[in-house]
């Protein structure tokens, strides 16, 4: 299925492919549900694999108020009720994505069996990280996203990728740029005022497999292997030869993690 799913009389744009346990996919910024897609292709040959366009992004009406994580979560949480989601999920999130899963876990624990969480951290913003989102989103209210996707690009892909893998730059730059100024600076603004989840993060006691890329910047391999550290049941993935964007610019490797950690369960 791929339609629209009405919660709390918003409509959502949803993929909802497969049958077998299920997998929720969260997108990171500022993107869409389209960035799994060799994930779902793959996985749902097992798995029922429901992957949303977050609220303000992809096929979704723009957001204008700020986009808190927390209203992230919960939007997630009554869209697995509307699509009759009654069992624990595998939740799988990427960079903002995984910081919707730090709210996630905090407010609807009994909804997630397992965690997968990808090229993220757990720590907040620094006041710097904080000052330059705020910049950023004022600059996409007066310019639009254009400059947006030419920096991030630069950032989201390791340089031999940005040269050899045309079709990740071809899906990733359109995508950003169809995301509304007013959803763009929504989400800067929550998630420069997101929680510190260190602490939280170390708590966690569900069976989890974290995965990061070697080449990444945005959220270095070796501090995410910290922060697997921390976590009791986690599992340390690192991809070679990929950035930020983990399952687009390396979809097999991380299919094959996914395929490993789940089969253990």
């Amino acid at each position: 299925m791929r339609d629209f799913v009405t919660v709390n009389d918003q409509p959502f744009y949803v993929v909802d492919e497969g049958t077998g346990p299920p997998i929720l996919f969260v997108h990171g910024f500022p993107l869409d549900h389209s960035m799994w897609n060799a994930q779902i292709e793959f996985l749902s040959q097992q798995h029922r694999c429901i992957a949303p366009d977050l609220r303000g992004f992809g096929q979704n009406a723009a957001a204008s108020e700020m986009l808190s994580m927390a209203q992230i979560a919960d939007d997630l949480a009554d869209l697995l009720v509307a699509i009759g989601i009654e069992t624990p999920v595998t939740f799988c999130g990427l960079s903002m994505g995984g910081y919707v899963a730090w709210e996630f876990l905090r407010r609807h624990p009994a909804k997630v069996a397992r965690l997968i969480l990808c090229n993220t951290r757990s720590a907040a913003d620094s006041p710097s990280t904080k000052e330059t989102r705020y910049a950023t989103a004022q600059r996409v209210l007066a310019e639009g996203t254009a400059f947006l996707a030419d920096g991030m690009l630069d950032k989201l892909l390791a340089p031999a990728n940005r040269e050899s893998m045309v079709p990740a730059v071809s899906q990733l730059r359109p995508t950003i740029l169809n995301t509304a100024p007013s959803t763009v600076a929504a989400a800067l603004h929550g998630m420069a005022e997101r929680a510190d989840s260190t602490e939280f993060a170390a708590g966690i006691q569900i069976p989890t497999l974290v995965v990061a890329g070697s080449e990444d910047i945005l959220t270095p391999a070796a501090e995410m292997r910290d922060m697997a550290m921390q976590i009791a049941e986690a599992t340390f993935v690192e991809i070679p030869a990929a950035g930020h964007m983990t399952p687009i610019e390396a979809p097999e490797a991380v299919n094959a993690a996914i395929e490993h950690f789940l089969s253990e369960m």
